[in-house]
């Protein structure tokens, strides 16, 4: 099964998993366009409008090692659901309030925080679920296509909810969205997977041991370290707060009135890495690797760096696409390693620690990349967030390569040892 094109979706359980999964996600963004452009409608304030990036993101930065260690001990079951019960709550209550006319600054700020711990809540589970459902072999397969979703979700999320905003209003087309959450919620109730199939869930209290352990546990796994440092320097220095500058960018680049240009360079990136995942499973190439992942983050960093660079829309298009093609390539290597090398009693703990990086760290983009580029423009804020991201994976890669010789010159002698 190992060679086989999409391989993870050759098992039905997985696949019913994806779909369920996608929509899910699909109506997390369906959320993000109905709710935003309201609250701006509403408020007209920046303020508010930067809360809601930031407590998006904040709490995986704040709590995702700790939801990790709750997946190790619960089921993974009962958090999804709690998570996507979280969601519905979400949808629903901005829903009500539009459609009463009663939305306060006080609301959208409670509710942005109930979204933002639904989200950081169900992450680890989600990920560790899927080992009870793909044998190791195909465990990569599973984990890109999964990324994958959360690019297909951000595609389709602004085009389907700016549909039904179209056809039933902001309130209807959010009571409606509460909807789209519910055959994840259905799935996870009837399926068997606790994420544990491993290993026991563990029922004593939470205390701080198992994160402390976490750490220890990436640390004596010099590649669950790097995979981390990797995934934190590429969201702290750039993660995706480019595109909230896109505005900007497509202005220099001379985008029209009509906004279409500006769609597309906002859709290129997830487009590549759509494009990515199709000719990674597709042609059944760049087995995970600690190597391969490091190179692909820097071209990722290359390629981020010369968008702002580029004097024509076209280039400016291609370059995000293949920037997209090299971000799913690493971050995907990146999370299999992870949950492949993590140990299993450990596995939500050390896979929260990575959400950290990967996801909670792309709060500091905002500083990288908008707050500085209010002083020295956002070009150059990206080109040199960008080549710090370079300059980390060139750091990690020799850190690697010296790593790799350390371990040849052992083996010899432990060898020798043992006869």
């Amino acid at each position: 099964m190992e060679g086989q094109r999409f391989a993870a979706l050759r098992i039905p359980p997985y696949r019913r998993y994806f779909l369920a999964n996608l929509l899910s996600m699909t109506a997390d963004n369906i959320e993000h366009v109905i709710s935003y452009w309201v609250i701006f409608q509403v408020f007209h304030s920046p303020a508010l409008a930067g809360f809601a990036v930031i407590s998006h993101w904040v709490p995986f930065l704040l709590f995702s090692l700790y939801a990790g260690t709750l997946a190790d001990r619960y089921d993974c079951r009962k958090l999804i659901q709690m998570s996507q019960g979280l969601f519905m709550l979400a949808s629903l209550s901005w829903g009500l309030l539009f459609l009463t006319d009663a939305l306060q600054m006080w609301h959208a700020i409670v509710i942005l925080l109930v979204h933002g711990v639904a989200g950081v809540l169900g992450a680890p589970a989600t990920q560790l679920i899927i080992h009870d459902m793909v044998p190791r072999e195909d465990l990569a397969s599973a984990i890109r296509l999964n990324a994958t979703s959360r690019y297909l979700a951000i595609v389709l999320g602004p085009a389907v909810g700016g549909g039904m905003m179209l056809l039933l209003g902001p309130a209807w087309g959010l009571l409606t969205n509460v909807l789209v959450f519910v055959p994840f919620s259905i799935f996870v109730g009837r399926a068997p997977y606790t994420g544990h199939a491993d290993g026991p869930v563990k029922t004593h209290s939470l205390g701080v041991t198992e994160i402390f352990g976490a750490l220890a546990e990436a640390r004596l796994e010099p590649r669950i370290m790097t995979m981390v440092v990797l995934a934190g320097a590429s969201s702290f220095f750039v993660g995706n707060a480019f595109q909230a500058q896109m505005p900007e960018y497509a202005h220099l680049l001379g985008a029209d009135e009509t906004g279409a240009q500006y769609s597309i360079l906002l859709a290129a990136n997830a487009a590549g890495a759509i494009l990515g995942v199709l000719l990674l499973e597709g042609a059944n190439i760049l087995r995970p690797s600690v190597r391969t992942a490091i190179m692909c983050a820097g071209l990722w960093g290359v390629t981020m760096g010369l968008f702002p660079m580029a004097q024509s829309y076209p280039t400016a298009v291609a370059l995000l696409v293949l920037a997209g093609v090299f971000s799913i390539t690493f971050t995907s290597m990146a999370q299999t390693l992870v949950q492949i090398l993590a140990p299993v009693g450990l596995r939500g703990a050390v896979v929260g620690l990575f959400n950290t990086a990967m996801l909670g760290l792309r709060a500091g983009s905002g500083l990288t990349v908008g707050v500085l580029g209010t002083f020295i423009g956002v070009q150059l804020s990206l080109e040199l967030s960008s080549l710090m991201v370079v300059l980390t994976a060139i750091a990690l890669f020799a850190f690697d390569a010296r790593a790799r010789r350390g371990r040849a010159a052992a083996a010899p002698i432990s060898e020798g040892t043992s006869a």
